[in-house]
């Protein structure tokens, strides 16, 4: 059977691409990411009132020619709703193509426009009988990747998000947390990464009023230091602002702290994707102590590309 191709559209996010090219690789297809532009006049349209049409995204950037036909198209994210629909009605009529579109997280549009819908658990506002349903985000984080070295030392990998509609990100919030490690004298290193989210004023203020030698600081997210970080730690904590890097770092089975922020507005989503891994025994709330404990290594990348498999029988 040959290799499946995939199209994978966003909109640019490290959150969102993460999500697309983790059930990619899973699914084991090659892939081309694609970002979705709209035109002033449909950036603030929900898909519902969006029309399926070309001119609704910059559809000739994507399809500049018929040489990478795609079997499979995954979409994430609002913005890449309509496009998904469109390219999938566009490669069925030009060439009789019967491709296959996934959609992450929920599309706001009626289900019936996509072959299937991966919406996390935490989401329940949306019912179909073509939803499939995942335990916190999809990544593209494997376990090779974040393979354990460390050797029983005290190391904390220290995840920062940014500001969203719920968390303002202040860093007199973030101060209290550093504060925290700060004081835990038994702790030969702290990692701390910085996503693209993460205000540079308040990464530079934490860098700079926190600056141990066992500090080390990433403002890049490269990835090799982003899973570096994951394999060295002893013990991770990730801001709550994001459920992404949360269900990213459940890969790794290791102790997963999650340090709480005040919101602005209520954020009952992301509580109940907290109280959902809690209840997994993956997360507990940062107080500046380290425990120990155990839990099964979340993947559901994996999980979900083979629950996809079968409904679509890509295998045959």
């Amino acid at each position: 059977m040959k290799a499946l191709h995939c199209w994978l559209l966003t909109e640019g996010a490290h959150g969102m691409i993460s999500q697309v090219e983790g059930l990619a690789k899973s699914l084991n297809t090659t892939f081309d990411h694609h970002t979705i532009d709209l035109p002033v006049l449909f950036k603030f349209l929900p898909p519902f009132l969006t029309p399926k049409i070309q001119q609704s995204f910059n559809f000739n950037e994507i399809v500049k020619d018929d040489s990478s036909v795609p079997d499979i198209i995954i979409s994430c994210g609002r913005k890449s709703v309509i496009p998904n629909i469109v390219l999938k009605k566009y490669f069925k009529k030009k060439f009789d193509r019967d491709l296959k579109n996934i959609h992450i997280q929920d599309p706001k549009i009626s289900p019936k426009n996509f072959d299937l819908i991966i919406t996390p658990q935490h989401d329940n506002k949306i019912n179909s009988e073509n939803i499939i349903r995942s335990v916190g985000a999809l990544h593209y984080l494997n376990e090779e990747e974040v393979i354990n070295k460390n050797n029983g030392e005290n190391i904390i990998t220290f995840v920062l998000g940014g500001p969203n509609k719920y968390y303002n990100f202040k860093k007199e919030d973030l101060e209290v947390h550093f504060e925290k490690i700060d004081n835990n004298k038994n702790l030969k290193k702290i990692n701390v990464i910085a996503s693209r989210r993460t205000p540079k004023s308040v990464f530079d203020f934490l860098s700079s009023k926190f600056n141990r030698l066992e500090f080390c600081y990433d403002f890049s997210l490269n990835k090799k230091n982003y899973t570096n970080a994951y394999a060295e730690a002893s013990h991770i904590v990730v801001t709550c602002d994001s459920t992404s890097m949360i269900s990213e770092a459940a890969i790794t089975g290791k102790p997963l702290y999650v340090a709480k922020l005040p919101n602005f507005r209520n954020d009952y989503r992301f509580e109940k994707f907290l109280q959902s891994f809690k209840d997994l025994n993956i997360i507990k709330e940062f107080n500046g102590n380290l425990e120990h404990w155990t839990y099964e290594k979340l993947y559901e990348s994996k999980r979900i590309a083979k629950i996809i498999i079968e409904k679509l029988n890509l295998n045959k």
